[in-house]
This record gives C-alpha cells, structure tokens and sequence, in this order.
C-alpha cells in the first residue's frame, strides 16, 4: 500500500480501559456500523476499529484484486494492524466474513486472542449434502448476476432483507455503505465470500468463542450457528438474539450491547 497500512485502513483507538476490542465489521459495512454500541464499552475498553480493504471508506486504490483473491489477506491485514499498534492479548468481535477473518487469525496467532465474538458467522454460505448454509449454486449465481447487471437496483433490494427488522434508519445506513462501495469490488468481494468454506479448519480453533445469531437471518440459517457449536474446537457457547436480521448492532444496538457484554465477560 502506497500509505501505512493504518493510515490506509483508518485505524482508530479509542477508549481508556485496560483490555483491548477489536470490533471488525462485515461485507457492505465500514467501521462507522458500531458507532451506536461503542460508548458502551470505551470506559472499560481500548477499542480498536478499522476498515476491510474492500470498504468503500478506503481508498479504491488500496485493492489489489490479485491479492485479496482468499479471506488469508484479510487476516494478513487483521495481524498486522494488531503487531503494528503492539497489542499481545485481546478480545475480538467480528461480524459475518469479518467472524472468519477472526477464527482464521485466531488459528494463526491462538496466544494474541483471549475470546472470539463471531456474529451472523458462516464458515460456507453453500449448501453441501451434509450442510445447510442456506444458498444453492444456482442462487448464487443469481445474486451475483443483479450485483453486475444493476449494482443500485441490487443494494435497494438487498439492504432491507439484510436488515430484516423494521428498522428505517438502519436499511438507510447499510444502503450508504454499500453505495460507497465500488461495485466492481462489492462484487468481486462477494464472489470469494460465496466461494469460501472453512469447515475444514474450525477445529483447529482453540481460542473460546461465543456465537451471537439471531432469531431470523436471511444470510445465515439457525442450523449455521449450531454447526459451529459442534465444529469450532475449544469451548464456545451459542447465544440468539431476540430479534431479526444480519445486523443486529445496527437495527438493535441496545440489544446487541448487552449481549455482547455479556459474552465478552463469560
């Protein structure tokens, strides 16, 4: 990257406790998704934020599309930025891919991570034979035909199915970050998230984790959670969250704060 990588990636530290939270957000979002639940933990965290490459909050320019091409860049990235600011142990909270980003870090580095928080997390969005991850081939397909073909017509119709509840205000914010995307990275991101499956390796975690799911996710089926319960090595509990859709810190912060206070403290 021609710039230093936090610089790049728009690191941000905040907070004044002793323990540090990396709160890493999802595919369509940036960093600004958790501003509604960050005051809830900066008096007892150091809260590190930041933005996936592929966020339209970063520079375009950023994304090398021969690099990012696998979620192990993206951990290449995660990695970096945590040796970089000097952290050696802290909590992690990441949101759909950014969930994988993290058990794949995790495997990586177990000593750096004292607790994986993975919300709306899917280790294979393809149905298997043996494996319900909610999508068939040919739908994926689909999706990825209307991202080409009409990128706008494609987010509006995407953002309050993704959001789930009725919640105006978060349907508006998702869009604007999604909009920011360039529609050409959106889609080439969205095509390695589809293509990835990490069954293989959730074993091989041994940092504790706690599932955050909700109720209804039109991304992620309840059978993914429980999946991971009996796949993830270490200990790791399932929590569900009383309300619906793939972004629950955006369409109910208030919620969600709590239950990840709760997680985080078990």
């Amino acid at each position: 990257m021609g710039s230093t990588l936090l610089e790049a990636l728009n690191v941000r530290v905040e907070g004044s406790g002793q323990k540090v939270l990396v709160l890493a957000h999802g595919f369509g979002t940036d960093q600004s998704v958790w501003q509604r639940i960050l005051s809830s933990f900066t008096p007892y965290y150091r809260v590190i934020l930041y933005d996936l490459v592929c966020a339209g909050s970063v520079n375009p320019d950023y994304f090398d599309f021969r690099r990012y091409t696998t979620l192990d860049a993206y951990v290449d990235d995660l990695l970096n930025i945590l040796d970089v600011l000097g952290v050696d142990r802290c909590a992690y909270v990441g949101h759909s891919v950014s969930a994988m980003i993290g058990i794949l870090a995790s495997i990586r580095r177990p000593e750096l991570f004292t607790k994986l928080v993975l919300v709306g997390a899917s280790p294979r969005f393809l149905n298997d034979r043996d494996y319900h991850g909610g999508f068939e081939r040919g739908e994926v397909e689909e999706v990825l035909s209307k991202m080409e073909a009409n990128y706008e017509a494609w987010v509006n119709g995407y953002a309050p199915l993704s959001v789930g509840a009725d919640v105006p205000d978060a349907v508006r914010e998702f869009s604007r970050t999604l909009f920011n995307m360039r529609p050409d990275i959106s889609l080439f991101v969205s095509r390695t998230i589809f293509n990835s499956d990490l069954r293989g390796v959730l074993g091989l975690v041994k940092v504790p984790s706690c599932i955050i799911q909700t109720a209804r996710d039109v991304s992620v089926p309840a059978s993914v959670a429980t999946y991971l319960k009996d796949h993830l090595g270490g200990r790791n509990t399932v929590e569900e969250l009383h309300t619906d859709g793939h972004l629950p810190h955006l369409s109910a912060p208030t919620l969600f704060a709590a239950k990840l206070r709760r997680a985080l403290s078990r």
